[in-house]
């Protein structure tokens, strides 16, 4: 059964989990409300930090579930996005979890950086909200690439 959106919008199953659960760090509410709306639309469970402390604190929690997807900004205050993905990448428990870089800083040093740190994708600011949902659901549904 195909069920039918209105004004031409697409419906589409994110992956082959019942609600897939995606971690949103970023520290500019506008920016984090986006990607939190988008992903919510498509039928994700969106957990939300304001730092990669927060985010770290999150994954960390014992009573928690860890995500099957963590977008992650590079620039943030407190504990930034390269800490985040360098500690993520350090921990056996969560060295698997796919990661997305959304970030104003696409420099090619920048680019450099996120594939050194083993970053899944990359997308830079501003984004194509659709482009975002797309690479989520794909590492949602398959898991880390690298």
């Amino acid at each position: 059964m195909v069920q039918q959106q209105g004004r031409g919008r697409r419906r589409r199953a994110v992956s082959t989990l019942s609600s897939p659960r995606v971690l949103v760090c970023d520290d500019t509410d506008s920016v984090r409300a986006l990607i939190v709306m988008n992903l919510e639309l498509e039928g994700y469970d969106v957990m939300e930090a304001r730092d990669g402390q927060e985010a770290l604190d999150l994954l960390n929690d014992p009573q928690g579930t860890l995500p099957d997807v963590v977008t992650v900004d590079a620039l943030m205050p407190r504990r930034d996005g390269w800490w985040t993905v360098s500690m993520i990448r350090s921990d056996p428990r969560l060295e698997h979890l796919p990661v997305v870089m959304v970030t104003a800083s696409v420099q090619r040093h920048h680019r450099a950086q996120a594939e050194q740190a083993s970053v899944d994708a990359f997308i830079a600011k501003p984004f194509d909200p659709d482009e975002l949902v797309a690479i989520v659901g794909v590492l949602a549904s398959a898991g880390r690439v690298g």
